[in-house]
């Protein structure tokens, strides 16, 4: 009888970790095809996801990012740009703010650009500009970030009543298990966040 027992949980045990690794390789599908589509569109607002910056100047992913919302917004997409990102371990200076003089220095005026700069991880950042929308009456914005990075963040503004495009910044096509390896890091990362755990 005991044995029974420990057979019939083994194999629900058996039968879930199946179950859950089938979900994640199809949730790393859906956010590798999301990773090459740009659904740039006129909305309320252009929202940028921070990157590392250094001593005040962005890191070049972020400064990709920021390019890459300086041409939509010059294409008149949206009147806006927020910038994200809090100080992740630099003591005097944010990701948002970072975001915000580099546009400010490429032309873009002061009053278009709202900044969010307490978010130290993507939940805490989405969640504040969320709120920030709202307060502003927002309702559509255009999610400006890396391309595996876009399906997660969707969802996360989705989830918080927001219309969301998708618009990945521009980068060189990268194939192989590297690039399969950070489409499922992200569908752990958005079943982590699903659950409750915020990363």
């Amino acid at each position: 009888m005991k044995h029974s027992f420990i057979r019939i949980a083994a194999g629900l045990l058996l039968v879930s970790v199946i179950g859950l690794g089938v979900k994640l390789f199809s949730v790393a599908g859906d956010i590798r095809r999301q990773s090459d589509l740009d659904e740039a569109r006129p909305a309320d607002v252009i929202l940028v996801l921070g990157a590392a910056e250094y001593r005040g100047r962005p890191s070049p992913i972020l400064e990709a990012r920021l390019n890459h919302a300086l041409f939509l917004y010059r294409q008149e997409l949206a009147p806006r740009i927020i910038t994200t990102g809090g100080k992740g371990g630099d003591p005097m200076f944010t990701e948002g703010e970072v975001g915000r003089a580099y546009l400010s220095r490429h032309g873009i005026p002061s009053e278009a650009i709202i900044v969010e700069s307490e978010g130290e991880t993507t939940v805490h950042s989405t969640v504040a500009a969320a709120e920030i929308m709202r307060r502003m009456n927002l309702h559509s914005c255009i999610v400006v970030s890396d391309g595996y990075h876009i399906y997660r963040v969707k969802r996360m503004l989705q989830f918080q009543g927001i219309d969301v495009y998708g618009s990945p910044r521009p980068t060189e096509p990268r194939h192989g298990w590297r690039q399969e390896w950070i489409y499922l890091k992200q569908a752990i990362a958005f079943g982590l966040w699903r659950v409750g755990i915020p990363v």
